[in-house]
């Protein structure tokens, strides 16, 4: 015997003011007879502070208690029989009410390494004492509404950075200390999730040959623990921008693509906050290099050159 949830939309992603249809699929060699089926709607923003840099705070994870943002149950059938073979039961149900004063924010989905914020679909059908019920689970997707969007922001400006030793607060190899380096570029840093990041890098001069040039996409999840507030940094992805020596004054694209789940619109709440940053990392050939190649790449370190941007992230219609 087994239970599944198929949703109408291969997606997933629903906004909250759309109704969310599918099918409760069930395969049962006899019939079986039960006392209702329910289906159950679970927002929540799930905020913990894991080891790392807050380990030291460890002790205070139980005080930051899941906010929730919605918990809904419908009765999809009453009690009756279900037929042996399979059977299909449709289902639709709004995550939020019609006209519903907007109370409460619903916030996009995103899974971070301290913040989840996640909506599940839970059916249940209900078979007595004698029996176990039967329930599986699904996560669906929630976007923003497009009322709740902004107009696609005027072609946003690019903020210009560079990178030379002069900019470095961390030690660098003496040759690199005293022979110098400049890189040039421009960076779209408020972007649109469903837009690449874009822009430019020309290395100027170096005096050491180059092996890498990456960009980190970074998130940085902040929790209120009680009076403290407990800031986290985290690496989403890296993408190479050039591979080795780069020749001189050559332009190189600047393209990344956001990747869903683990990006949603910059949000700074009262008991948590999401905001996102970008690290132009330049990485020199060097021996030293070598021996740490499992290092973390946004650490500073003697054969490392790095600028970091802030990036707002936001939803257009």
């Amino acid at each position: 015997m087994s239970i599944e949830l198929k949703l109408s939309r291969i997606n997933r992603v629903y906004r909250p003011s759309e109704v969310v249809e599918g099918k409760i699929i069930v395969r049962s060699s006899s019939s079986i007879s039960h006392y209702g089926i329910r289906l159950a709607v679970n927002g929540s923003v799930n905020l913990q502070v894991r080891g790392g840099s807050a380990g030291v705070i460890e002790t205070l994870v139980g005080v930051a208690k899941p906010i929730s943002i919605v918990n809904k149950i419908i009765e999809v059938r009453p009690s009756g029989k279900i037929a042996s073979g399979t059977s299909e039961i449709p289902f639709s149900m709004n995550i939020k009410q019609p006209g519903e004063k907007n109370l409460v924010r619903f916030y996009e989905t995103f899974h971070g390494a301290n913040i989840n914020i996640q909506y599940l679909l839970t059916v249940d059908i209900s078979r007595g004492y004698l029996h176990k019920s039967l329930s599986t689970t699904m996560e669906f997707i929630v976007e923003s509404d497009k009322a709740d969007l902004l107009e696609r922001p005027v072609s946003p400006e690019m903020v210009i950075f560079y990178l030379t030793q002069d900019t470095q607060r961390h030690p660098l190899l003496p040759e690199l200390k005293s022979g110098g380096f400049r890189v040039i570029g421009k960076m779209s840093t408020q972007c649109c999730l469903s837009d690449p990041i874009v822009g430019e890098l020309t290395v100027e001069a170096s005096a050491v040959p180059i092996s890498s040039i990456d960009m980190h996409l970074l998130r940085v999840e902040s929790i209120l623990l009680g009076e403290k507030i407990v800031t986290e940094q985290s690496l989403i992805q890296t993408t190479q921008i050039a591979d080795g020596d780069v020749c001189r004054n050559m332009t190189l694209p600047i393209y990344v693509i956001l990747p869903r789940l683990l990006t949603c619109p910059t949000v700074l709440a009262g008991p948590f906050s999401i905001e996102f940053k970008v690290a132009i990392v330049i990485t020199f050939q060097s021996d030293v290099a070598k021996v740490h190649s499992k290092s973390d790449p946004t650490t500073p370190r003697l054969w490392l050159a790095m600028e970091s941007l802030p990036l707002e992230l936001v939803r257009t219609r």
